[in-house]
């Protein structure tokens, strides 16, 4: 067994039996592993280590929006595409920082640069509307956002610096 499996097996073991384990557990499956998402493999050893079906293990792990079925970026974008911020300008964000990055969304409203450095998302509504348009940068909320104020923090990540 390699190291990975056994780490997680380790967590399995240090939540088993607490209120909730198993949203616990894929919480910190995903926080220790590489690119921040859940693997095949590791959802089908916390099933085995809880000694619960897989389809139990992967209805959680797809239901909750915070869990990641696909590796993410170190840096993740997340533009809301609510109304009010659609009506103000969120769509022309969303093109403009996929184009800056070179990605497209794929069909889960998610793209990834090829070098793990950045995801991009959409998001319903963040609650924001009076703020709008509003968008998140590894969970740090920007409100009123043009253009050029995302590339410029874009950019700024890019050149190693701190959003």
């Amino acid at each position: 067994m390699d190291e990975r499996l056994r780490s997680i097996e380790t967590i399995v073991a240090s939540r088993r039996g607490e209120h909730g384990a198993l949203l616990s557990i894929l919480e910190d499956v995903q926080r220790t592993s590489d690119h921040n998402y859940l693997k095949a493999e590791e959802l089908a050893c916390v099933a085995r280590a809880l000694e619960i079906p897989l389809a139990q293990v992967y209805s959680v792990a797809t239901f909750y929006a915070f869990f990641n079925l696909k590796p993410q970026g170190e840096h993740v974008i997340t533009v809301c595409r609510g109304t009010a911020c659609h009506t103000r300008g969120s769509k022309p964000l969303l093109d403009k920082v996929l184009a800056h990055l070179g990605v497209t969304l794929g069909d889960d409203g998610s793209a990834t640069t090829d070098d793990y450095q950045f995801t991009v998302q959409t998001v319903a509504c963040f609650g924001q509307c009076a703020l709008a348009p509003v968008i998140a940068i590894d969970e740090v909320i920007h409100s009123k956002v043009s253009e050029d104020q995302l590339i410029e923090l874009v950019r700024s990540l890019q050149q190693g610096g701190q959003e």
